[in-house]
This record gives C-alpha cells, structure tokens and sequence, in this order.
C-alpha cells in the first residue's frame, strides 16, 4: 500500500492506522455495492476498465464545491457562508496543520447537514445542481479520454469523494458505466447524517476500485486511473496504466519519475480562476462538510 506523507502533521499510532485501514476497506466495499451499472453500456472488454477522479480531473473545481453552492442557492444556507467556510478551510489545510483529531471529527459527521432528509430529495436536488452548475465545467479533453475507453469497449468509472448519489447522476449524464462515491448511511429512506466507513479518499478508493473489480471480473493489470492529485497515489498504483490529468506539482514530479502520461488541460487563466476550488480532495471536501457542520451547529442556518 502507497502512503502519502502526511506534512505538519504528528505520525498516526499502529491503533488509528488500522481503524483508518478498516474505515478505507468498510468505504470501499460499501461504495462498489452501491455503484448501479447503466445497462446500456456496451462492454465486450470484459477485463479492462478505466478509472477517473472528478475533482479537477474530470470536472473544473470540486464537485462538492458546487454540490455546496447549489443547496445555498435553495436556502440550505447562505452563499456567504459557503464562501467563508471554504475560504477558512482551505487555508488551514494548505497550511498542513490540521491534526488527525481535526480529520477524523470531519469523517465522522461528513454530510451531518442532510441528516434526516429524504434521499430523493437531495437525488432531485443534485440533478438540478448538475445541469445548473457543472454540466459547462466538464474538461473536454478528459471526457474525451473517457469516450475512448468506452469506445474500446471498456467500462467507465468515476471515483469520487462527492456523495455517491450525485456521481452516479454526473456519470449517468456523462454515458459512463457508473460511480464510486462516499456513500451515507440511510434509514427508511432518509439520511441519518453518518458515513458507512470512510469519505471516498485515498486508501478508501484503492479499496473501492478492488472491490469493483472483484464484483465486474476485472484485470487491474489491465486498467487505466486517472487523476490530479498525489492523494490518489493508492488508486493510481494500483492499476496497469497511470495517467496524471491536470496534475498538482507533487503529482507531475511523480509521474515524471515513474514515466507515467501528463495531461494537462488548463491555461494559466483557468488554473489560477479554479485554484482555491482545487486545492485537492482533503481541502474541499473537508472544507465544505466540516464548515457546513460547525454552521449547522453554530444554527446559522435552519435544519
């Protein structure tokens, strides 16, 4: 298994590694059970498949992001405190000084500001919030990427920290076979506000990439991942082909090193434009669920 150092950051006790390792395994199995597979997709490829992360690979910015702006803009909460709390966080985690305690109260209340609302309401939701606010942010030349594997008979899936509900309606609009997301505990149709294992993160999607593949028959050997960032090292390696998509610098010097393809489709104007939307899986998503619990709690908007 790949680890990622983890900068400012006191080292992680045999203890929590393994209950982070049990989470990333209990993710992983949970997220290849939910992924539903369009039935419509050809795919006389029966071991090959291709792998993408979304935020910033797949899609401009971070899903959860504009997940997050969409629900503001139906007065799930405000705009300004979108903006501020994502601000805050990003900052503190580029930084490098969140602690594990830090993390593990954000894993641990993830989506805590859905809890008890229908899922079909949040599913409505999210099929709005992806016409609105995404459909114009999809990177051309990764969806191009996508289309040649299904285009070669191969399946197509998205891997994601977003919620799994929307990855399954972002790849379902993208033709793709299907999508691996964090997936929430639900009860009698409605959220209760707790994840099942871990948010889709690192580890988490090696583990759910493996489980897919066990379910659907897959050769690793003979697939191909794709991603931005170092913190999909796990998912990257684990497979026959790696590819960089608009890669972080820590990114691009790893795959200069292994001999792995980079592409890179923004100009200066769009990475700059996209840059604190962007600052990688554990910041945005982190961010945006961390801030929206502490609004929540702080009653800044009513749930």
């Amino acid at each position: 298994m790949v680890r990622v150092p983890f900068r400012g950051r006191r080292a992680r006790t045999p203890v929590e590694l393994e209950d982070d390792e049990a989470r990333a395994l209990v993710a992983g199995a949970a997220s290849a059970a939910a992924a539903e597979t369009e039935a419509t997709t050809p795919a006389p490829d029966r071991t090959g498949a291709a792998f993408f992360d979304v935020d910033n690979t797949m899609m401009m910015g971070a899903s959860l992001f504009w997940f997050a702006r969409g629900l503001a803009a139906r007065k799930y909460f405000t705009s300004r405190d979108v903006a501020s709390f994502v601000w805050q966080q990003a900052k503190f985690r580029v930084a490098g000084s969140e602690s594990a305690t830090d993390m593990h109260t954000v894993r641990d209340n993830a989506l805590a500001f859905v809890a008890g609302r229908e899922v079909q309401e949040i599913v409505d939701a999210s099929e709005e919030i992806y016409d609105e606010l995404m459909a114009d942010r999809i990177w051309s030349g990764t969806r191009n990427l996508a289309q040649q594997h299904l285009d070669a008979g191969q399946r197509v899936w998205l891997v994601t920290a977003t919620p799994v509900e929307l990855a399954s309606i972002i790849a379902h609009r993208l033709g793709l076979t299907g999508a691996l997301g964090t997936v929430s505990e639900i009860v009698d149709g409605r959220y209760t506000g707790r994840l099942v294992g871990e948010m889709m993160h690192g580890e988490s999607k090696a583990q759910a990439v493996r489980a897919i593949a066990e379910r659907e028959g897959l050769d690793l050997a003979r697939c191909t991942a794709y991603s931005d960032s170092t913190n999909d090292l796990p998912m990257l390696t684990l497979v026959g082909t790696a590819v960089a998509v608009n890669p972080d610098s820590e990114l691009r010097a790893v795959a200069r090193s292994r001999g792995w393809t980079v592409k890179d489709y923004r100009t200066g104007r769009k990475a700059a434009k996209i840059g604190v939307p962007t600052v990688g899986v554990a910041a945005l998503s982190g961010g945006v669920v961390g801030g929206l619990i502490s609004l929540r709690r702080r009653n800044h908007w009513p749930f």
